[in-house]
Order: structure tokens, then sequence, then C-alpha cells
């Protein structure tokens, strides 16, 4: 996946960065490549933010902070990138059916896909991304780094420079927000629970 990165193309000597740093960035690469494969419409593309967000992150190695929590400075590169690809991408004179590449990419499932995969295929997938980025970005960012990253309360508050409280009401109130909107687009039917006396 890094074959086009190499020692001349990061700023500064190899020296300047520490070792351990290296070693512990490396071990966020799978989750940084399962949120990138959220975040991108295929493969390569993800596996092209991935890369860029560590060539980011090891040119800026020593603004990082040690001690603070180094996925979440990741999360922030790779997301960054992210939207500024989304952004650079509609400003393109040349437009390419985005969905259509998308579906065809989705449609060849593995059998050994995971329940994940599964449930993120074609027809669930897109309804839960529109339902989360039409919620207000403080409740999405909430649910998305508790639920999907799996961030612990306190990162997640330290992250977003809030009370611990706050956060949770977030995510609360986020995951109702999710919940009603799917219900309310017609894709998610209410399961028929029998209530315990």
């Amino acid at each position: 996946m890094f074959k086009h990165m190499s020692e001349p193309t990061l700023s500064g000597s190899r020296e300047a960065r520490s070792q351990a740093f290296d070693a512990e960035a490396l071990e966020h690469l799978g989750a940084l490549q399962a949120l990138s494969r959220r975040l991108a419409s295929n493969r390569t593309e993800a596996d092209d933010l991935v890369q860029d967000a560590y060539l980011h992150a090891f040119k800026a190695s020593e603004r990082f902070a040690p001690g603070t929590n180094l996925r979440a400075w990741l999360w922030t590169i790779l997301t960054n990138l992210a939207k500024n690809r989304r952004r650079d991408r509609g400003r393109s004179r040349i437009q390419t059916n985005e969905a259509e590449i998308a579906r065809a990419a989705g449609s060849r499932v593995s059998e050994q896909a995971s329940p994940e995969q599964l449930l993120s295929n074609d027809h669930v997938g897109p309804h839960i991304q529109a339902a989360l980025e039409s919620m207000p970005k403080a409740l999405r960012d909430a649910v998305w780094l508790r639920d999907v990253e799996e961030f612990s309360y306190g990162d997640i508050a330290r992250r977003q420079r809030v009370p611990l409280g706050t956060v949770m009401s977030r995510i609360s109130r986020g995951r109702r927000m999710l919940h009603e909107r799917l219900l309310t687009s017609g894709k998610l039917r209410p399961v028929d629970l029998k209530v315990r006396k």
C-alpha cells in the first residue's frame, strides 16, 4: 500500500522523528483503513487516503504532543483529507458518476463478508450515510466517534473540547435523531418488541 512513499519524500530526516512515533502510528493502520473505506468511494481512493494521511502525519510528527491520543490525531488528518478531496472533486470540471462506480464496486460481496460489510451494502449503507450527513455536525461527530470509531467518552470529550456530560448528551440525542430519520425515510422499520412485565 505504501509503494509510493519513500524516505526522500518525507520532510526532514528519519532521525528527526521518533521510531516510537512511527511504530505507534503504524499500529493504527487497520483502524485508518476501515475509516478510509467508509469515507472513500472505492478501495483505491481509500488506500490513497490512508497513504496521504500517513505522509502528512510523518511530516508533522514534531507537532504531535506525546502522551495524547495518536489515533484521534491520525483520524483527524484522514477525515480532513477526505473532506478536502470531496470539496475539490465538486469543483472539478469532469464529473464521474460516483454512485454507479460505488454500486458496481459494492455489488461484489465476497462469500466471507462480515456482517458489517453486508449491512453497508447498496441498500442500507447510503440511507444511513444520508441520515448521518443530515444531522448537526456536533451530534454526527459524537455518534460517529463513539459507535463507529469506538473512542471512549473521555477521548471524545478531549477531542471536541467539551465536558463529558455534553458528550454523553450528544451521543444520546444523535442516536435518537439518527433512528428517527431512518424511520421517517421509510428505510428502517421499527422492531416489534414485546414489553416484559
